[in-house]
């Protein structure tokens, strides 16, 4: 039997029009992770939300977090819960000083 997969939810403000940035957010985690997620799911929500949660786990919230994260950002909170072994090319190399 195949190890589960995770599942990612994107619940975003239809009032504050955020349909779109949470749509291209889910196609990015799909474009990166491809089939090593179960799904991408987008909720429609109203009074400002936008969280972010994989498996149940709450990775990020507008309030909490002060924004939104950007697209690296969010695929290391993804990749460290969903596939912690996936590498993320340059996402991950570090930056000399």
């Amino acid at each position: 039997m195949s190890e589960s997969k995770a599942a990612v939810t994107i619940t975003y403000c239809t009032q504050c029009n955020w349909v779109l940035r949470a749509s291209w957010m889910a196609t990015e985690l799909l474009n990166t992770f491809g089939t090593e997620l179960a799904s991408v799911t987008l909720v429609p929500g109203t009074g400002g939300v936008f969280e972010i949660e994989v498996d149940g786990t709450l990775i990020w919230e507008r309030k909490r977090d002060n924004g939104f994260p950007d697209i690296v950002t969010l695929k290391k909170l993804v990749r460290n819960i969903a596939v912690p072994d996936w590498n993320l090319g340059h996402a991950d190399a570090v930056n000399p000083d």
